[in-house]
């Protein structure tokens, strides 16, 4: 469902107006946008149910997102904190996708105003954006891949104060230290990398979950700071 311009900007003028005129306890539901947006996300829902390919699954979904952008940016730009199942669900495909800094775009929106998941889903929100990211981070580190530890600290800062277990938090203390370390030897650290940041964070992580897996990593991390740590100044010099 590919538009004009023209056409995106007039999708979005129309979901910021029909946002802005919802409060936080009404619902979208009889909006044009909204009630236009919900019957693509049904036809795009049977869709993906006939795949059962999860990276197919993932790249049609790629496919699908550029026709929500419009009415997501309204929402987003206007919004009260409505119930909206069309911006929950674009969130969690945009991770599905890969596209983390646009999930946690709407997730800035989406927590700050305490939006709930679709019944369907047994996490609260602040607990799916917390783990998804984090296990999206932690199998890309698996195999040697990097993973944008700017990511991992601003989904890390969104959830903070959001209830989940305590091994899900874990998990992205986990892969924020990681993310952190990520190219330090025993004789160097490459640019942008952060050794006590990404100390703390193992530390934090296993301090939550102590078979988080992140125990060698803090090993060697602690390791290269004792090895770098200044020297102490000697007392017993003379004047």
């Amino acid at each position: 469902m590919a538009h004009s311009p023209a056409k995106n900007h007039y999708v979005q003028a129309l979901a910021a107006k029909e946002a802005a005129s919802r409060g936080s306890n009404e619902l979208m539901a009889g909006a044009t946008a909204y009630e236009q947006h919900m019957a693509q996300l049904q036809s795009d829902r049977l869709r993906l149910k006939q795949v059962q390919s999860a990276q197919a699954k993932a790249e049609l979904k790629r496919d699908m997102l550029p026709a929500y952008g419009p009415y997501v940016a309204g929402v987003i730009e206007a919004g009260n904190g409505t119930p909206d199942e069309v911006l929950t669900t674009t969130m969690l495909w945009c991770i599905d996708v890969g596209a983390f800094q646009e999930a946690l775009t709407v997730a800035e929106y989406v927590l700050r105003h305490g939006l709930a998941m679709p019944d369907r889903f047994e996490r609260t929100t602040g607990c799916l954006v917390a783990e998804e990211i984090a296990e999206a981070a932690l199998k890309a580190q698996k195999v040697g891949e990097l993973f944008d530890a700017g990511i991992l600290a601003h989904a890390a800062a969104l959830t903070a104060t959001e209830d989940m277990p305590d091994e899900v938090r874990a998990k992205l203390h986990l892969a924020l230290g990681r993310a952190l370390l990520n190219g330090v030897t025993d004789d160097s650290v490459p640019p942008g990398a952060d050794v006590q940041a990404g100390v703390d964070n193992l530390k934090r992580a296993i301090d939550l979950h102590s078979s988080c897996g992140g125990k060698k990593d803090l090993e060697r991390a602690e390791r290269f700071l004792k090895k770098h740590a200044a020297p102490p100044a000697d007392a017993g010099a003379s004047s």
